[in-house]
Formats: C-alpha cells, structure tokens, sequence
C-alpha cells in the first residue's frame, strides 16, 4: 500500500518506500486489506492544502510526515459510497481550515488507485460520467427557452452548469431525481453549511444560496416538467438554499396544483424536519418521500453541528414519526464521520432513533468538513469507536428491514397516499 501524495503544482506520485495510512477521527490508523476498494467510477483526487502527508517509513518502520514541500491526497467519493477512513496527515499551518469536501483515504496498490470505502448503493444514476454536457446544455437552453420568466430555472442553471450539481442538471435532463430549491431562510445554522458561512468561519461556502422567494407558479412549473415518468423524483431542499419547510406554504400550494393535475411521479423534500407543524401541513398536501438531514441522535452532538433556531432533536423525532404514520417512506441524510459516527455511544442512539421512527432507509452520506474544526465542536469519545466498516455491519444486523444506501430510492412498493 504505498503512500500518495501530491507537489505543489498537483502532480500525484506514489512512494514505493512508504506505507499509506489513514485518520479515524484524530487518531493515525493502519489501513486494513479489506477496507480497500478500487477508485469508483467518477471520484475526484484532490490535494489537501497546508498539509503533510503521514506514512510508515517501510525500512525503518517509523511513522512520520513524507520529509519535502509534499501535500497529502485525498478521493471525493461519487454518491454510492461511504468512506471508511479519511487520509493520514497533519496541517502545517493549523490556523488553515480545508475547504468543505469529504476526503478518504487513498493508497497506490497493485497498479491503481485503492480507496478505504465500502459500496452501499448502486452508483449508476449519479456517477458524474453520466452527465453529458452537450445534452445538459441542450435541456438548459430548451427549458429557459420555454420559461423565460421563471428564476427557479434560471437560478438552477448556474447550479448545473457552474457547479456541476447532478439533482440541477437531472431536472434540466428530465430524469430521475430532480431539484426545486425553495427557501433563502433556515432555522438551523449548521457547522458545516454548504450555502452559507459566517465571515469569520475561516472557510468559504462552495454553492451560493438562492436569494429570493420563489411563487406557487414557479414550482409548478419545474415540477409538472420534471414528474413525467413513474419513477421520477422531484426533490425540495437542495444545497443551494435554505430550509424547505420554512417556505411550507408555498411548497403545499404547488404540491395540491401538482397533484390535481398529475399522480405521476414522486415528490420528496429533504429537510431538518425540526418546524413539525410545517412538515405535519407538507405531508398532508401529499408528500410521497421525506429526508431528513442528521448527524447524530444525541442532543449534544446534535445542537453542536446543527446550532437549532427554535426547535430540538425532539421535533425532528416527532416529524418523522408524523410522517411515516401518513404513509410517508421515510429516511434520513446520515452525515458520517469516520472515529465519529462508530462511536459506540452515537450507535446506540441512532439504532435506537431509527426504530422509534420506523424510518425505512439510511442515507450514509459522507460528511464535508475540516476534520480538526468539527473534532473540536463535539463532544469527545465515551466509549468505544468500532471502526465504519463494523459499523455498518451492526446496522445491517440491527435494522434488517431498513435499507442501508447512500441516496434517495424510488419506493418498492406503491405508496398509502397520506389521509
């Protein structure tokens, strides 16, 4: 397993003499034979910034920084895969913060890139190889074309075509699942917000969040194009903005437009779910998918990342609880952090809070930050850390009638509409 690391002008090498290692939360690890898997299809290999690459010194067995101006590398995994360590470094500048991807550890072996992940779902659908830019730019053109008066698609535009965002580019594709943002406001101010970031956070968002209230018509527009196969999704909640319940009223307006025009298709929001009488009023109009957005199912770590404006890890509880009560196929954005998440505190809250809710899916999605600022804001360890790869083993024993995957499925059986 021999180290990679990268030169100042990006340059990737392997080292013959030097043995990878990885990170399971503060803590330098060995890499196991079987926590390696080939590079996926579509993953990114980046350079971690003010960083030492860590390896093992194969001659002397010393573990120490790779001696040069090296930088460490990392793989930004495709949807479809969960990380299992994150890469083997230290900052040479600590007041840096890494800008707000999910890095695994990466190793040279046997004549290619190897990743410390495990495949929890299916990547087909959201490998970024699928995307074909010249047929993006067609749909693009097509449906600004068609609704030049509506912001939701020319504000969905830039998100497909400048920051290459799958859910964008599907609903210009008319595929699958498809994006239609709707809130600038959220009742949370998580740690690791991707839209938005306080001027002294120390690290830019990557996306910019939308900037006005879209109306009932808007959204009706994006979602009768987009739901025009069984088997489509279109989705409320994306990167690109705020909390969708927020604006509950106009989503349930479009929701009951929608849904007296058409039964196709499936409508899903992805939130926080902490306004439950919004979501109570979202679901009643006729939601089909719910996710819900979490990092942990204990308070502490839960208030630490999420910084809740008026609600608790309680109203989450009780939302999805409402929502699978009406019918609804439930699951949640499970933010996962290798040393973090196989605590064996944060296990036994999270089986416990899937079984309370009946949730029928986990979304294992890795979670972008810099891990010394997010090791920082949580509480520390209290009992053991299992390792990511038993981890998602006790969950496949613990909760065999719950899907363990990375994105939202299409039900497999036809949905109870709610009452």
């Amino acid at each position: 397993m021999n180290l990679v690391y990268a030169d100042e002008q990006g340059n990737l090498f392997d080292h013959p003499d030097w043995i990878a290692l990885g990170r399971s939360g503060d803590m330098v690890v060995e890499l196991m034979e079987d926590e390696l898997i080939p590079l996926p299809d579509g993953a990114t290999m980046v350079g971690l910034p003010h960083t030492r690459p860590i390896g093992i010194h194969a001659a002397s067995g010393e573990m120490r920084p790779l001696p040069g101006n090296y930088q460490a590398v990392g793989a930004l995994l495709p949807q479809g895969f969960t990380r299992l360590c994150i890469p083997g470094y230290m900052k040479t500048d600590k007041a840096q913060k890494l800008p707000l991807f999910g890095y695994s550890a990466v190793v040279w072996k046997d004549g290619g890139f190897y990743v410390a992940a495990q495949k929890c779902d299916d990547p087909e659908r959201w490998n970024p190889l699928n995307c074909d830019p010249k047929e993006l730019n067609v749909g693009v053109e097509r449906l600004l074309a068609k609704y030049p008066e509506n912001r939701l698609y020319q504000h969905l535009s830039n998100c497909a075509l400048g920051y290459e965002c799958l859910t964008a580019s599907n609903t210009f594709l008319q595929r699958w699942e498809g994006a239609v943002p709707v809130s600038f406001s959220c009742n949370a101010g998580c740690y690791g917000c991707i839209s938005e970031q306080p001027d002294d956070s120390g690290f830019p968002a990557p996306q910019t969040r939308m900037n006005f209230k879209p109306t009932v018509q808007e959204l009706v527009d994006v979602m009768m194009e987009h739901l025009n196969a069984p088997d489509s999704i279109i989705s409320f909640g994306q990167g690109c903005e705020g909390e969708p319940s927020t604006q509950a009223r106009i989503i349930i307006g479009a929701m009951r437009e929608v849904r007296s025009r058409t039964s196709m298709g499936y409508i899903n929001i992805n939130t926080n779910a902490g306004l439950t009488d919004h979501i109570r009023g979202i679901v009643d109009a006729g939601l089909n998918l719910m996710r819900v957005s979490t990092i942990s199912a204990l308070d502490d770590h839960y208030n630490a990342y999420y910084k809740p404006r008026g609600y608790t890890l309680a109203n989450v509880e009780k939302s999805l609880r409402y929502a699978t009560d009406k019918g609804v196929y439930t699951s949640i954005n499970y933010l996962i952090f290798p040393g973090v998440t196989d605590r064996e505190e944060e296990i036994e809250a999270m089986l416990g809070f899937v079984k309370r809710t009946g949730l029928k899916l986990i979304q294992m999605r890795n979670l972008n930050i810099d891990p010394e600022s997010y090791l920082e804001l949580i509480p520390k360890a209290q009992g053991e850390i299992y390792g990511m790869k038993q981890m998602l083993e006790i969950f496949a024993d613990e909760l065999p009638d719950v899907v363990i995957g990375s994105y939202t499925h299409v039900p497999p059986a036809p949905l109870k509409q709610p009452l």
